[in-house]
């Protein structure tokens, strides 16, 4: 029987075979600079790889993106020299229109809360004692659901006319003024 280190003939040719490399037990150190098991030893002249650098032929790590510098504000300082009246007109006309629903939706809502809680009852009864009749005066009469909707109608159409005639007057009159003066200014800035 022959040793790991004792050479041992070959099929009868009397040559010697090398000893496989001997394998270290699990958990053992390798001393630094040592191969690895089963690797060739590297010659002598060869150098060795900077730590962190990636071997030849293996695949690049992804490079970590900066964050761009925070760039300076920028501000801009411009002039408001001229308002297209058209655009002020069509403008002017949808926003009263929705001023005109909200008026005539807060009216209706308003009276139906006020005969919810029963003012115009107690209205009635004060206006009864001091006239001095009993059911003399009906203030639903006066002011009823219908005529209160009515009225708020008509006074939200003559407010879409009278602010749309308005808000163009407006914008013709800005105009002649930014003329002689040179306009609003105003200071833009970059967030």
């Amino acid at each position: 029987m022959s040793t790991p280190n004792t050479p041992r003939p070959a099929g009868g040719t009397g040559g010697t075979r090398p000893a496989p490399p001997r394998q270290a037990p699990v958990g053992a150190q390798r001393p630094a600079g040592a191969p690895r098991p089963g690797t060739a030893p590297r010659p002598a002249g060869a150098q060795q790889r900077p730590a962190g650098t990636p071997r030849p032929g293996a695949p690049r790590p992804q490079q970590l993106v900066r964050p761009a510098p925070k760039a300076k504000v920028r501000k801009a300082r411009l002039l408001i020299s001229k308002v297209d009246p058209w655009s002020v007109l069509k403008m002017a006309f949808l926003l009263s229109v929705a001023l005109g629903i909200v008026t005539v939706v807060a009216s209706v809502v308003f009276w139906s809360v006020l005969d919810l809680t029963g003012i115009f009852a107690s209205i009635n009864g004060l206006v009864g004692e001091i006239v001095g009749t009993e059911g003399g005066f009906d203030l639903m009469k006066i002011a009823s659901l219908g005529q209160v909707a009515s009225f708020a109608t008509i006074i939200a159409v003559v407010n879409v006319v009278l602010l749309t005639a308005l808000s163009m007057l407006a914008a013709v009159l800005y105009n002649l003024s930014s003329t002689l003066v040179g306009g609003i200014g105003v200071t833009l800035t970059d967030d």
